[in-house]
C-alpha cells in the first residue's frame, strides 16, 4: 500500500512539474518578448551622443558593467525574488498592488463597497511573516484618516497605469524600428531612413490591424520565435566573445562602473538613459503573472532569458572593444556585431521577435485599461473577448486605433532610435518607481513585515531607479516629453471620469427614496402591474434610486416582478460564481420587489445577456426557495443573502426550451411548471426537499410567469451638471470634461450587454 501511495505521489509531482515547465515555455512568448529584443537598441542609444567611442575600452566595459548589474538587481533580484510574491490571488500589475492595499486599509474610492464584500473568498488578508502590527496599524490608521493620502495613493496608481499605456505606444515603435534598422548596413546613411520608416510603419499598421483576430490562432508561434531569437543572440554573443575578446568578462566587475562615471562624469550620467533600456519589459513579469505561475516565470527568466541576454551584451561589447575604427554611433548597433553571412536571417528573426514583443505590450495595455474601466477610473469602452478558451485575450477597438495612430506618429516624427529610447526609458522607469513605492506599503500593511525592511526596499531600489529616472528626465526635449504628455492626457481623462462618477453616485445617495415611501403606497402600490420582469439598473446598494420615483411619477406602471439591479466591481481579481449574486427582498412578499447586487472582479469576464438573465432568474428563484424572512419595514438597508448560481451546486436550475426531453428525471428532482401557457416554456428544477410552503410555490410560479413574458431593462439617462455656486474648475471638469467623455464613451446599455429592444431609458438631470 505504501509503495502504491509513493508511486502516486511521484506521478502527481511529475505532472505538476510538467505543467510548470509548459507554462515556463509559454511565458517566453508572452512575457519576455519585449525584454529579449532590448539588445537591438541598448548600445546604439547609449553611445548616441552623450559618450564617445574612444580608443580605450573603459567606456565599453563601463556600459557592460552597468547593463549586467542593472539586469541582475532589477529584473532578477527585485522582480523575480520579491515583487512576484506580492500577487493578488495570482494576479499581478499596478492595480493588483493597489487592490491589495485597498483590502488591507480602507483607502478604496469604489463608491458602493459593502461590509459583506469582505466575506468573499478572494478577499483574504493573510500576512507574509512575523507581524509588526504596531507599525502596520499606525500606517493603516494614518492612511484611513487622511483623505489627501488616499488620493495621492490613487494618483500614484493612475500614474503607473498611464505610463503603461504610454509604453504601449512607444515599445512597438522602438522595437520594430530597431529591428528594421538592420537595413542600414546594406545602404548609405543618406538613404536608409527613407526605406526603414515606411517598412516599420507598414509592419506596425499590419500589427494593429490584425489585433481584432486575437492571438490564440498564432500564439503557439510566439514562444518558438522568442526561443529562436534568444538562441540566436546568445550564440552570436559567444562567437564574438571567443572571436574578439575572451577577457570581456572582466567588465562584469562593478569597479568598471566607478571608472566609467569618473571618466565620463556628466555625459556618462546622461547616458544612463540608454543603459536603462536593457530592462524594458521587466514589468511584464509581474503584470502577466495571472496567465502563468510564479515558479514558471522564475524558471524561464533565470534559466533562459537572463543568461541569453548577458551573453548577447557581452558579445556586443567584445566586438566593439576590438573595432575602434567605427565611424560614429550610426554604425554602433546590434547588427554590426552579427557576422555578415547570417545577417539577413537574423534580421528576419529580429523583426518577428519585435512583433511578438510588441503584441505582448499591446495586449497588456488592453488588460490594464479593462481593469481601470472596471474600477471606475476609465470611460466605458467596448471589450471584445477574442478567445473563448484563453482568459485575458481581449481587444478594445477604440484603444487599438488610438495606439496605432500615436505609434505611427512617434515613428514618423522621431525616425531615430535615440529619441525613441529616451521616451521609452522614461515610461519604463516611472512604472518601476511606482511599483517600488506601492511595494513598500505592501511589505508593511499586507505582509506585516518590519517597517525597516520597507524602508530598506524603497531606499535601495528607489535610489537605483531614481538615478535612471533623473538621467531620462534630463532628456525631456530629446524625446522624453512624449510619455509625459501622453500620461498627462490619459491622467486627465481618468481623473475627470473618476471624479464625475463619484459625484454622480453621491447625488444618487443623497436623493435616494426611502423604503417607507414605497411601503406607503400600499399593497397595490397605486400603480398598474404589467406582466414580465423589470430590471431597474442602479449603482445604489440600498434604498430606492431617484430615477425610479421619477419614472413612476411620469408613468405609473411597472412589471409584476421588479428587481433593483446593481452591477458593481469589487477590489479583487475574480469573484466565484457561487459568490457573485447578493439577493434581498424590498417590502412584503406580495410586492414582488427584490434587490440583486452582482459583483465582478476587475479581471472577471462579464457574461452575455442570455447567460446573465438566466443566472439572475436562478438566483431569484433560489432566494425565494430558501424562504428568507421579510425585512423590517423600518430597515432601509435590506439584509442581503449570498445566492449561489454555479451549475455545480445543488441549487435551482432554469430550463428554457420547448422540448420536455431535456428535463432531468423527476425521480430525483421535483419540477414546478408554470400554470400559464406561453411561447417559451420556463421550468425551475429544484433539489429534493421537504414539503414546500404554499406561498413559496406561488411566488415561484409568478416568477416563472414573469420570465415567460420577458424582461425589460429600465436605465437612467443622466445629464450631469455642476450645481450653482460651483467653482470654475469644477464647472469645467463636470460640464465640459465629464460631459464630453460621457457622450462619447459606450453607454451603460452596451457595457451590460443588454439588447436594445428590451431597454427603456429615463432621462434625469443631476446637479452635483
Amino acid at each position: 500500500m505504501d509503495l502504491e501511495n509513493g508511486f502516486y505521489r511521484n506521478q502527481v509531482k511529475k505532472e505538476s512539474w510538467r505543467t510548470v515547465l509548459t507554462l515556463a515555455y509559454q511565458s517566453l512568448g508572452v512575457v519576455y518578448g519585449d525584454l529579449s529584443t532590448s539588445p537591438l537598441y541598448v548600445y546604439k542609444s547609449t553611445f548616441a551622443e552623450d559618450i564617445q567611442h574612444s580608443e580605450t575600452n573603459e567606456e565599453i566595459y563601463g556600459v557592460l558593467s552597468f547593463v549586467f548589474w542593472t539586469l541582475t538587481l532589477i529584473p532578477l533580484l527585485k522582480y523575480v525574488f520579491i515583487v512576484l510574491r506580492a500577487d493578488d490571488n495570482g494576479e499581478g500589475g499596478t492595480f493588483a498592488l493597489y487592490s491589495l492595499l485597498c483590502r488591507h486599509a480602507k483607502v478604496s474610492f469604489l463608491p458602493n463597497c459593502q461590509v459583506v464584500d469582505e466575506e468573499l473568498s478572494a478577499y483574504k488578508k493573510d500576512g507574509g511573516g512575523r507581524a509588526d502590527k504596531s507599525v502596520g496599524s499606525r500606517v493603516k490608521s494614518v492612511l484611513e484618516k487622511h483623505r489627501v493620502l488616499q488620493k495621492l495613493l490613487l494618483v500614484l496608481a493612475l500614474i503607473g497605469t498611464c505610463m503603461v499605456i504610454g509604453d504601449g505606444v512607444l515599445t512597438p515603435a522602438i522595437s520594430v524600428f530597431s529591428a528594421v534598422s538592420g537595413l542600414e548596413l546594406s545602404m548609405s546613411k543618406e538613404h536608409h531612413k527613407y526605406v526603414e520608416v515606411p517598412i516599420a510603419c507598414l509592419i506596425l499598421v499590419c500589427l494593429f490591424a490584425l489585433q481584432h483576430y486575437g492571438t490564440h490562432r498564432v500564439g503557439f508561434l510566439f514562444a518558438p520565435i522568442v526561443i529562436i531569437w534568444l538562441l540566436c543572440i546568445s550564440t552570436i554573443g559567444l562567437y564574438n566573445i571567443f572571436q574578439w575578446n575572451p577577457h570581456v568578462y572582466q567588465a562584469l566587475s562593478p569597479y568598471y562602473m566607478y571608472k566609467f562615471l569618473k571618466k565620463t562624469q556628466r555625459s556618462g550620467w546622461m547616458s544612463l538613459g540608454g543603459i536603462l533600456l536593457c530592462i524594458t519589459g521587466s514589468e511584464a513579469m509581474f503584470a502577466d503573472l495571472g496567465h502563468f505561475s510564479q515558479l514558471s516565470i522564475k524558471i524561464a527568466f533565470t534559466s533562459v532569458v537572463y543568461p541569453s541576454l548577458i551573453l548577447a551584451y557581452m558579445g556586443q561589447a567584445a566586438y566593439l572593444s576590438q573595432h575602434h575604427d567605427i565611424e560614429s554611433s550610426y554604425r554602433i548597433g546590434f547588427y554590426v556585431s552579427v557576422p555578415e553571412r547570417i545577417r539577413w536571417p537574423v534580421l528576419a528573426i529580429a523583426i518577428l521577435a519585435a512583433v511578438v514583443g510588441s503584441q505582448a505590450v499591446i495586449t497588456g495595455t488592453f488588460s490594464i485599461i479593462k481593469q481601470c474601466s472596471a474600477l471606475g477610473c476609465f470611460p466605458r469602452v467596448k471589450i471584445v473577448h477574442t478567445s473563448s478558451k484563453i482568459h485575458g485575450q481581449i481587444y478594445i477597438p477604440e484603444i487599438n486605433w488610438i495606439l496605432m495612430i500615436l505609434c505611427l506618429a512617434v515613428t514618423v516624427g522621431f525616425r531615430d532610435t535615440k529619441r525613441m529610447g529616451n521616451a521609452s526609458g522614461l515610461a519604463v522607469i516611472t512604472v518601476m518607481l511606482v511599483t517600488t513605492c506601492l511595494m513598500s506599503l505592501v511589505i508593511v500593511l499586507c505582509w506585516n513585515q518590519s517597517v525597516f525592511l520597507a524602508i530598506l526596499f524603497i531606499f535601495f531600489f528607489g535610489f537605483i531607479e531614481a538615478l535612471y529616472f533623473s538621467a531620462s528626465l534630463i532628456k525631456f526635449l530629446e524625446g522624453a516629453w512624449v510619455p509625459i504628455v501622453l500620461s498627462f492626457i490619459f491622467m486627465i481623462v481618468m481623473y475627470v471620469w473618476h471624479y464625475g462618477t463619484l459625484k454622480k453616485y453621491e447625488f444618487d445617495v443623497q436623493n435616494k427614496v426611502s423604503i417607507n415611501w414605497l411601503l406607503g403606497l400600499g399593497p397595490s402600490l397605486g400603480i398598474v402591474r404589467v406582466k414580465g420582469i423589470g430590471l431597474v439598473n442602479t449603482e445604489l446598494v440600498s434604498g430606492i434610486p431617484a430615477i425610479f420615483s421619477h419614472f413612476v411619477t411620469n408613468l405609473p406602471a411597472f412589471h409584476q416582478v421588479l428587481v433593483f439591479l446593481c452591477i458593481k466591481s469589487v477590489p479583487v481579481p475574480f469573484v466565484r460564481p457561487e459568490e457573485r449574486f447578493l439577493v434581498g427582498r424590498i417590502g412584503p412578499k406580495e410586492y414582488r420587489i427584490y434587490r440583486c447586487i452582482v459583483r465582478y472582479g476587475y479581471h472577471d469576464i462579464h457574461k452575455d445577456d442570455l447567460e446573465f438573465e438566466k443566472d439572475l432568474v436562478c438566483s431569484l428563484a433560489e432566494f425565494i426557495r430558501s424562504g428568507r424572512p421579510e425585512p423590517r419595514k423600518s430597515n432601509d438597508d435590506e439584509n442581503m443573502t449570498v445566492v449561489g448560481t454555479s451549475m455545480h451546486t445543488d441549487g435551482v436550475q432554469l430550463c428554457e426550451d420547448e422540448d420536455p426531453s431535456g428535463i432531468p428525471s423527476t425521480s430525483e428532482l421535483r419540477e414546478i411548471q408554470s400554470p400559464v401557457v406561453a411561447r417559451k416554456r420556463v421550468r425551475f428544477v429544484l433539489p429534493e426537499s421537504p414539503q414546500m410552503d404554499v406561498g413559496v410555490r406561488e411566488e415561484l410560479e409568478e416568477l416563472m410567469e414573469a420570465r415567460e413574458a420577458g424582461m425589460a431593462f429600465i436605465l437612467g439617462h443622466s445629464h450631469v451638471r455642476a450645481k450653482r455656486g460651483s467653482s470654475l474648475i469644477k464647472r469645467l471638469v463636470i460640464n465640459v470634461g465629464y460631459d464630453f467623455l460621457r457622450r462619447n464613451c459606450r453607454a451603460p446599455v452596451y457595457a451590460l450587454s443588454i439588447p436594445h429592444a428590451s431597454t427603456l431609458e429615463v432621462g434625469m438631470i443631476y446637479h452635483v
